[in-house]
């Protein structure tokens, strides 16, 4: 997958159907936003997807910053769904201002080179976000451009947003919030060294120490799945900062691998938090908290 980052100097020579939005979680509503895209491969046009970076939340200062699905997340998911171009566009405060028609016009026909686009019902873009899907359609024909507009997915009646799974995620309701991504919570990153205690207590460990823009569950223990070496495996994660055994609140997921053993340290793992099983607490001694984890272990197993 080709990656088109901070820039907004760059044309692409090939037609290109293009998926526009932010894609934070990229959960069911945007998978069938990008099946369209994918869909027109067949057709002889390049797959894109086209996101701002920062976000427009960010960069308004709206909400904490955290997201559900951070940026090599994002970039792993979508060059493992068969995206051939990521455009992430640099939104400035001049980017922002940029005029609805002239952002279609310049940006979409003209640097993307797009001939169909794809974007969900609540589209915005431009200045004060006065752009929409109306615009959109009105400008599309004149520059050579097909539109579709994707209606809102819902599920037990409530329509699927980023929103909806980041409401579920931080109250812990990790089944639901897989319902809602199509996949479990994820959480993508370089295994790290620990403090071995795990090792020590008979239960080694991969350790991820997510980004502070990453949004993570409450604090506890979790049923999971991890994928690490091109291998699926059964796990357990903790969310916390290890009360009984570490000295700095550092936030990290601390897993155990089920029938693995071998060091990965400085490898990508991927963990999918998929069941809350208990609250993170502090243990009186080290034995206690071995004792538990054998308790974690063999009820997750």
């Amino acid at each position: 997958m080709e990656i088109i980052a901070g820039s907004s100097d760059f044309y692409l020579r090939e037609d290109t159907a293009v998926a526009i939005g932010k894609f934070d979680g990229v959960h069911i509503g945007h998978r069938r936003l990008l099946e369209e895209v994918l869909g027109k491969k067949a057709s002889g046009l390049r797959a894109c997807v086209f996101t701002f970076d920062p976000s427009p939340a960010v960069l308004f200062g709206q909400g904490d910053g955290r997201e559900l699905t951070v940026k090599n997340e994002k970039r792993l998911f979508f060059e493992r769904m068969g995206v051939d171009i990521l455009i992430e566009f640099p939104l400035t405060k001049n980017t922002a201002a940029m005029e609805p028609e002239a952002f279609v016009q310049d940006v979409l026909a003209g640097l993307l080179n797009a001939r169909f686009i794809a974007a969900g019902r609540d589209l915005s873009f431009g200045r004060e976000g006065r752009g929409n899907g109306a615009l959109l359609s009105e400008l599309a024909p004149g520059l050579g451009m097909e539109v579709k507009t994707i209606e809102k997915i819902c599920v037990d009646g409530r329509e699927v947003s980023s929103s909806l799974v980041r409401e579920q995620v931080e109250q812990g309701n990790m089944i639901l919030a897989e319902r809602l991504l199509g996949m479990p919570y994820p959480i993508v990153g370089q295994v790290v060294r620990g403090n071995q205690i795990g090792r020590t207590l008979g239960f080694p460990t991969v350790n991820v120490t997510p980004p502070p823009s990453k949004l993570l569950p409450p604090k506890g223990v979790y049923l999971s799945e991890a994928v690490c070496g091109g291998r699926r495996y059964r796990a357990v994660s903790n969310v916390g900062c290890k009360p009984t055994v570490a000295r700095e609140q550092v936030m990290g997921v601390e897993s155990y691998l089920y029938d693995f053993d071998r060091e990965v340290y400085g490898e990508t793992v991927e963990i999918y938090l998929k069941e809350f099983r208990r609250p993170e607490r502090k243990f009186e001694s080290t034995e206690a908290l071995r004792e538990q984890l054998a308790r974690d272990i063999k009820s997750c197993k």
